[in-house]
């Protein structure tokens, strides 16, 4: 059960990427831009085609570009559209509503990940804090001059000369720099 758990957030995160990748190319392969310049050469942009090029030249357009003519027709019917959109609120959309669903999830996932990080650093801060704790009580064993056995690889109890005191004390110390912030 925990592994289904921990999988969820990671497919809703994989899910939430590859709409907003769709989105993103279907956004950018809509708005292309095909034409002949005067010297026959094609070309292809986002941006529109200088206004020395004619009509005929155009090859092909975006879908929501439209002619000279009806460019001029599309602005005094937007003008007259905004002014009666400013009297009365329009409903909202299905695509802003998708849009707003979409961009929620992204903010909850983003959360999500923003909370799994924070507890990834408060453990990594705790065990830190342990093996700092434990380096000092170890220094301070070494340092107090007791003698300190410990068990060789064959199980067996042998007691630490200077140059092993030395070699864990140093050891120790390094630990404690690194750990204890």
């Amino acid at each position: 059960m925990k592994m289904t758990s921990q999988r969820l957030p990671r497919r809703l995160a994989a899910a939430l990427l590859a709409a907003g990748l769709a989105l993103a190319l279907g956004a950018a392969s809509a708005g292309q831009w095909k034409w002949r310049d005067k010297g026959g050469q094609m070309h292809i942009s986002d941006l529109p085609p200088p206004h020395d090029v004619a009509d005929k030249d155009i090859l092909q357009r975006p879908s929501n570009a439209r002619l000279p003519a009806q460019a001029a027709e599309a602005a005094s019917a937007a003008s007259a559209a905004a002014a009666a959109s400013a009297a009365a609120p329009a409903p909202p959309s299905a695509d802003n509503k998708l849009a707003a669903e979409v961009e929620a999830r992204r903010a909850k996932a983003q959360q999500e990940e923003k909370a799994k990080r924070q507890e990834a650093e408060a453990k990594a801060a705790a065990a830190r804090a342990e093996n700092c704790q434990r380096a000092r009580q170890q220094l301070a064993l070494l340092d107090s001059g007791q003698r300190v056995a410990r068990m060789n690889a064959q199980g067996e109890r042998e007691v630490m000369d200077d140059k092993a005191r030395a070699e864990e004390s140093q050891r120790a110390r390094g630990i404690v720099a690194s750990d204890c912030k």
